[in-house]
């Protein structure tokens, strides 16, 4: 298996690379580290048919529409029409197709829909971890300073008496979103790994808060 992968992975990054736009949130690095989670959970999963969630992992940004797209929501089912054609292209196995492509339809927060097999389960924990910890923070400043959002809200950073907008501000983004995500995790793992990563974004908002109120 480990040389049936070895094969397909260039393959895989390739495409990923040929369809990549110009956000560094979603760039092939993303998709190493999403691939490098999933082969974590993997661990806890042998069952789990591991070509069929590499080539998930690698195509499954393979349509990105910014977060603030009216159709955000459609762009992980464009993603798993595409990656459908140019994998049965590329000769990869037929029968695993539908799979790869439920993988990618579920994966995304956006979307809302669930993820029915172990496989697809794996990809939708393993691109939520990418979101939350050191480099999950990094993302999340980097999508918001594109979006034009402040750091933080000026007088009071927590929401404490406002309603969080992390339109607005980028800060408000870890109780609207981040926050959730551990417990949206489909695997024991990925619940773990996720509480241990937003342990490390409440840190992080503290010394920020602590910081930003100095000022």
């Amino acid at each position: 298996m480990e040389k049936l992968l070895s094969s397909w992975q260039p393959r895989l990054l390739a495409l990923a690379a040929a369809a990549a736009g110009d956000d560094g949130a979603h760039d092939t690095n993303h998709l190493h580290r999403v691939w490098r989670n999933a082969s974590q959970l993997m661990t806890d999963h042998p069952e789990a048919d591991s070509l069929v969630i590499l080539a998930a992992c690698y195509l499954h940004d393979l349509v990105n529409l910014p977060k603030n797209h009216p159709e955000r929501h459609l762009a992980s089912r464009q993603a798993a029409v595409l990656a459908r054609s140019e994998l049965s292209a590329l000769g990869f196995p037929a029968e695993k197709l539908d799979a790869v492509a439920h993988a990618i339809e579920t994966h995304s927060f956006s979307a809302a829909l669930t993820p029915t097999t172990i496989e697809a389960q794996i990809v939708q924990d393993a691109d939520r971890l990418d979101a939350l910890g050191a480099v999950g923070l990094a993302r999340m400043f980097y999508t918001a300073g594109r979006m034009g959002c402040a750091l933080a809200h000026p007088e009071d950073p927590l929401a404490l008496n406002r309603a969080p907008n992390d339109k607005a501000y980028s800060l408000d983004h870890i109780d609207v979103k981040l926050a959730t995500l551990p417990g949206t995790m489909q695997t024991a793992a990925g619940r773990r790994l996720g509480e241990s990563r937003l342990q490390d974004l409440y840190d992080f908002r503290d010394t920020f808060v602590a910081e930003w109120a100095s000022q």
